[in-house]
Formats: C-alpha cells, sequence, structure tokens
C-alpha cells in the first residue's frame, strides 16, 4: 500500500507535458499490438516455459499453436511429452502412457496458459490490464524491445503481475507471470509463423482406449 501511494504521488508530480508524452508512447505501443493479433488467423511459435516457485524449478518447452477463435495446443516435448489443448469451449490435459486424462470447461478454466488464447482476436491490451505501463526498471532480452507491466483483470486474486516483452513492431516474445503465492512462469517465444494452414482437429482430443476422463477446473501441469 505504501508503495502504492509513493507511486501516486510521484505520477502527481510529474511535468504534465512528461506524462503525456508517456501515454502517447504507451497508446502508440499497445495499438502496434493489438493491429498486430488481430491480423492473425493463426500462429504457430516454439515455447520455453521456466516456473520458479513452492520450492522448486521447472523448465520445459514445445510448440504453441493458436487459432481463432480461441483454439490452443501447448504440445510439450522437453524434458517429456504432455498436451495442454482447446478447442475454445473444452480444455484437455494429457500426460502420454498415463492413465487418466483431465478436462475442463474453458469457461470455468483455472490456468495461466488459458488467457493466452486471446492473443488471437480483437486484442484491446489496454483493457485486458489495469495499471499497464512501461517498466523501464526491467531490461529487456533484445535490444530495441519494450518491456510493459500491469495486472490482468479477472485475475487479480491470483495473478497480481504480468510483464511482456514487446518487440517495435508489437509481437510479444515473453510473458513473465507472477503469482499471488510468490510463483513466477515466464514464457519465451521464438521461430514464430504466422497464418499458416491449420485444421481444427488439431485442437481436439479423443482419449485413447483405457484412459479415465477426469473432470475439474485445475488441470495443473
Amino acid at each position: 500500500m505504501i508503495i502504492r501511494q509513493a507511486a501516486s504521488l510521484f505520477l502527481l508530480l510529474l511535468p504534465l507535458t512528461l506524462l503525456g508524452q508517456t501515454n502517447d508512447k504507451l497508446a502508440q505501443l499497445t495499438e502496434k499490438i493489438d493491429k498486430h493479433y488481430d491480423s492473425l488467423h493463426t500462429m504457430r511459435t516454439h515455447f520455453t516455459e521456466d516456473y520458479h516457485g513452492a520450492a522448486m524449478t521447472r523448465s520445459e518447452s514445445g510448440t504453441l499453436w493458436l487459432k481463432k477463435p480461441g483454439k490452443m495446443r501447448w504440445e510439450y516435448d522437453q524434458p517429456r511429452k504432455k498436451l495442454f489443448v482447446s478447442d475454445g469451449k473444452t480444455a484437455w490435459f494429457y500426460v502420454p502412457g498415463e492413465q487418466q486424462a483431465r478436462k475442463a470447461p474453458v469457461s470455468k478454466l483455472d490456468d495461466i496458459r488459458s488467457p493466452l488464447r486471446f492473443l488471437l482476436g480483437k486484442t484491446k491490451l489496454r483493457k485486458e490490464f489495469d495499471e499497464l505501463g512501461t517498466a523501464p526498471n526491467i531490461k529487456p532480452e533484445s535490444s530495441g524491445d519494450i518491456v510493459l507491466r500491469g495486472s490482468p483483470k479477472g485475475m487479480e486474486d491470483r495473478v497480481p503481475l504480468v510483464i511482456l516483452e514487446v518487440t517495435p513492431d508489437g509481437r510479444i516474445d515473453r510473458i513473465q507471470i507472477e503469482e499471488t503465492d510468490g510463483a513466477v512462469t515466464d514464457f519465451r517465444f521464438s521461430d514464430t509463423q504466422n497464418n499458416m494452414a491449420v485444421a481444427d482437429s488439431l485442437f481436439q482430443f479423443t482419449p485413447p482406449a483405457g484412459v479415465e476422463v477426469v473432470e475439474g477446473t485445475d488441470l495443473g501441469n
């Protein structure tokens, strides 16, 4: 609370011209992000996912597919194969060889990967975050990139802070998610290909014979 009050006081003391310039630059950048993702129908990208929390560290990687409207497929290949997939209505999580597959309605899904399906759509970044602004105290990994930070609306009870690293042309190359329990998940994206032909069947899942289906809202990892 003290930190937030101090930050608010600092903004009040800024010259109005400087504050206006900052707001203009933020608006220009978010418009670029919105325009970039609104123009896409499909996207395929390599991802790495690093997790730190609950006295453990985990690093994984694989391929992410997105398709309008709201379809996604996270295909992990390292260090082990597993699948998180959604057709926009139902989400599944399955590890090949296991005897259970987990299933949840997307509308009730409690998973930090789920909001990324909205990247391909009528994106309005400034409407998705409270207190969205630049993060000058965080150095971007790539020269020329800009770092944004904000609190995602509707997830405040679990995720108080999200950090985005954005290229000058509006592409998001990194998303860092900080949860209320101190856990941090860091997604990095590379080798991205846009508007490829991707069949809807890629976002559907049928449990293998003999695999039990367990329903819930937290599909986990």
